[in-house]
């Protein structure tokens, strides 16, 4: 079979608690759209990504369907599918609807609105002249390992970079990966580290500093004001 399709799985099954709110995060609105609206719609515009699966918590697979899905027209959404207790499930349950014939699985958190066209190009063709990569930034702080509240360790910095999405990985080498980090009961910080650890290595391409993950609710502001920005 040809592997042709590419498909971006968008975790949204997070409870969100830290910012408040009848509904999680990723329902909630940042500018006129629901936060999770502004990750889907970015997939749907892209002709690099053929389809998408959506993880939600399995009591919002309802909500999501038609407040989101039927509400804003999205098209390219192939399956809604229940999350787990971890993120980790969740991207497994993603994975694991997807239909066969996959080239690139593409992993990407809802609650990071920002991802810039030119740079997921990048990272697109990067994966699959490689297997693997992802988005990161270069630490702009002194990282320190600390132990008892002590500090036992200050990391080189010109070596540090901080983790985004999307991580984009060949399909059938992180659906294995992600299976047999569930079957050794292995959690990992992401999916790259999953794929380090049964795969091969992951490449990096400079991310964007705007693409910022939105936790709490001092995130909502600053994301209104790169959204203005961004207008």
């Amino acid at each position: 079979m040809k592997l042709s399709r590419n498909i971006a799985i968008v975790v949204a099954a997070g409870s969100g608690s830290r910012t408040g709110g009848a509904v999680p995060k990723q329902f909630q609105p940042l500018g006129r759209r629901p936060l999770v609206v502004h990750s889907l719609e970015f997939f749907e515009k892209s002709d690099l990504v053929d389809e998408i699966v959506l993880v939600v918590a399995e009591e919002y697979m309802a909500y999501a369907s038609q407040a989101i899905v039927d509400r804003w027209n999205l098209r390219k959404i192939r399956k809604i599918t229940a999350g787990g207790e971890t993120r980790q499930e969740s991207v497994l349950a993603g994975l694991s609807a997807c239909p066969n014939g996959i080239n690139l699985a593409v992993i990407h958190d809802a609650a990071r609105p920002f991802v810039a066209q030119d740079l997921f190009r990048q990272l697109m063709a990067r994966a699959s002249d490689t297997g693997a990569a992802i988005l990161a930034v270069p630490a702009k702080e002194s990282i320190k390992m600390a132990e008892n509240g002590i500090i036992t360790k200050t990391l080189k910095r010109d070596a540090i970079w901080i983790a985004q999405t999307p991580q984009v990985f060949r399909f059938e080498a992180i659906l294995k990966a992600h299976q047999r980090a569930e079957a050794a009961q292995n959690e990992a910080t992401d999916d790259a580290e999953l794929y380090e650890q049964y795969c091969g290595q992951v490449a990096i391409v400079h991310g964007s500093f705007n693409n910022i993950k939105i936790t709490t609710r001092a995130d909502f502001i600053l994301a209104e004001e790169i959204l203005k920005g961004l207008a």
